[in-house]
């Protein structure tokens, strides 16, 4: 998913000229969105990455209430 995501997005930053950083800015955050909430990925079975996680939270709710314990 990552890969894919990333080939994406340098394929959108190729292909425009950007006059600022906030406008860079701006479309990588407006890409991001749109890639996690409104296009379908076939490795999530056609469901956005937002829907497959509502989908997984719901199945497996405990793994989703554990706190994370970092040990050096």
């Amino acid at each position: 998913m990552v890969e894919r995501f990333n080939g994406r997005i340098e394929d959108v930053l190729q292909s425009h000229h950007f006059r600022s950083g906030e406008e860079l800015e701006t479309t990588l955050h407006r890409y991001t969105w749109l890639y996690n909430q409104q296009l379908p990925q076939s490795a999530l079975g056609s469901k956005t990455p937002l829907q497959a996680m509502k989908n997984w939270r719901e199945l497996k709710l405990k793994l989703f209430l554990i706190q994370p314990h970092y040990r050096p």
